[in-house]
């Protein structure tokens, strides 16, 4: 309790050194006591989590104009085991790693991301975070979006020590939790690189702050060749998010007895069970690839997606049975698929998207697959057909259409918009669709589908706007061609709920900022969220931590 109450004073009196009065000095040492405690309970509370975790790397060239842009890529996607530290299952074979790092002596020298490095990132210190290992310079406090922050930076206390963490740490002052922190690793060699780090946890409960976005980058360093990278962790609780849509449902009470019988037709037809069985099969993948993580919950995004499909369907005066749905993969990956009549986006793709009119120009394209009755195999509607290994995932499923079929649907599409709202609205859809074209082989692993096709960039689409049909029509000044990863949705990590991003107008845009598909920094809008009956307090797990040392992010 007498921290509690002089906390504050000292808050207060930020501009004044702590070390001016015992009383203070006293008070910060009892503050820390309890940063360590709660963060090594986080470290042993994680261990009961296995949340899938996704990679991406952009290695980075310089260009007069722009600074440094995209010139190759990496993607790892993989489900963590915490519990056995920080080991990862990879579910998608056959990632290459390896880069050249001294550019013309690349036959020589060469560098290997390490995806376990990525992820260690999620933890400060994974043995001896206390205050024995480290000295803390209280900064002042500042507000993390609605999270008012103890703001300290640490430092080893021997400087000898090889992977200590060296940087700024930001501390909520409720629980003290730490909730960001920003740095790097010390000790780095010619056998192993430790890069800086920018990593954030989110709130999932009252006593729970799970590790959810990593940035990551080196831009200015002459051993390794530079790049940018983001990390994402969600899935921690996926099953909780069924738990709740299933008690969401309301159930209405009568007086009146329930029929077993009623006076209408309820027998199906033969096409009408043909439809319900293919039906079942979209369902059951959908359900299975959301129960692994890999499909976000049905929510709002997914609303936005068939608003527009529902302003294609009107205004081409098509009646599609059964009602044509949409839903969200989760990962970064630039793909768009359709399952029978269910239309799959990948979130990356939503995410780059610049504005309504080009996600038109993607849902029909996909609309056309629907509509030329371009199906899925039914062998699905079968349950024992899903049972597989998660690690067998993306070899087990697959959505992809031959090339006959995509010109098909890319022609059926064209048709779709000639006739749509965004006929004489192209907005920026033919400068988004030429820019995925021309950087594709810059950034060959965002746009490589996992489930499905590449995303369609046929100028056949292109010659469908408007804007496109006249030479002259030049984009204006401001035109953004494409947004960066992360902008348009935010994940929610506890449990895979996707929202659209509620952010200011940035105002006008300098040609090095549009950054189109690139890798940007988190700069999170933290808040606090009401308590969650699935996640166990930290103080209730009770698990010994590995006495690894920090694992290099790369090695020769």
């Amino acid at each position: 309790m007498r921290t509690l109450k002089i906390l504050p004073v000292m808050l207060a009196l930020g501009a004044i050194p702590l070390a001016a009065a015992p009383q203070q000095q006293s008070s910060l040492t009892q503050v820390v006591d309890k940063i360590v405690a709660q963060e090594q309970a986080e470290m042993q509370s994680l261990r009961q989590y296995s949340p899938i975790v996704e990679t991406y790397i952009q290695l980075l060239h310089p260009s007069k104009d722009l600074g440094p842009v995209p010139n190759g890529d990496k993607y790892f996607l993989g489900r963590a085991e915490l519990a056995k530290g920080v080991e990862l299952e990879p579910l998608i074979s056959g990632t290459r790693t390896k880069h050249n790092m001294f550019g013309s002596l690349g036959n020589l020298f060469s560098m290997e991301f390490l995806p376990r490095g990525f992820l260690q990132m999620i933890y400060l210190d994974m043995n001896g975070f206390d205050r024995q290992h480290y000295k803390f310079d209280y900064v002042g406090r500042e507000f993390l979006g609605e999270v008012r922050c103890l703001v300290f930076d640490i430092d080893p206390t021997s400087k000898t020590d090889r992977g200590r963490f060296v940087g700024r740490i930001w501390v909520e002052d409720q629980d003290y939790h730490i909730v960001r922190f920003n740095g790097g690793y010390s000790g780095r060699s010619k056998a192993s690189y430790y890069f800086n780090f920018d990593s954030w946890r989110t709130n999932a409960g009252k006593n729970e702050w799970l590790p959810s976005f990593i940035y990551s980058e080196e831009v200015d360093n002459v051993e390794v060749k530079t790049f940018r990278a983001q990390t994402r962790l969600w899935g921690y609780a996926p099953e909780h998010a069924q738990e709740e849509q299933e008690l969401s449902k309301v159930l209405v009470e009568t007086s009146k007895p329930v029929k077993d019988q009623t006076e209408t037709a309820n027998d199906y037809s033969p096409l009408q069970a043909k439809r319900a069985w293919g039906r079942q099969a979209e369902d059951n993948v959908a359900s299975k690839m959301e129960q692994m993580g890999l499909m976000a919950p049905y929510g709002d995004v997914d609303k936005v997606l068939e608003t527009v499909v529902n302003n294609l369907e009107v205004t081409n005066n098509l009646d599609i049975q059964p009602p044509v749905r949409c839903r969200v993969l989760m990962t970064s990956t630039l793909e768009s698929f359709t399952m029978g009549h269910t239309i799959v986006l990948s979130r990356g793709l939503v995410d780059v998207l610049p504005d309504e009119a080009s996600l038109a120009a993607i849902l029909a394209h996909e609309l056309g697959h629907v509509v030329l009755g371009h199906r899925m195999g039914t062998q699905y509607a079968f349950f024992n057909r899903l049972r597989f290994e998660e690690k067998d995932t993306f070899r087990h499923f697959g959505f992809t259409r031959t090339p006959e079929e995509e010109q098909a649907a890319t022609q059926a599409g064209v048709e779709i918009l000639k006739k749509s709202p965004y006929k004489d609205q192209p907005g920026n859809a033919p400068l988004f669709l030429q820019a995925l074209s021309s950087r594709s082989k810059e950034i060959p692993n965002l746009v490589s589908p996992h489930l499905g096709n590449r995303v369609a960039t046929s100028s056949t689409i292109s010659s469908a706007l408007p804007a496109a049909q006249s030479p002259a029509a030049k984009p204006a000044a401001n035109a953004i061609a494409a947004l960066p990863l992360g902008g348009r949705i935010k994940i929610e990590p506890w449990n895979n709920q996707l929202q659209m991003l509620k952010s200011k107008p940035a105002g006008s845009v300098a040609e090095d900022e549009k950054i189109p598909f690139e890798v940007t920094p988190f700069v999170l809008y933290l808040t606090r969220q009401t308590d969650n009956s699935s996640a166990a307090p930290a103080s209730a797990v009770s698990v010994k931590s590995d006495p690894d040392t920090p694992i290099p992010v790369s090695k020769p």
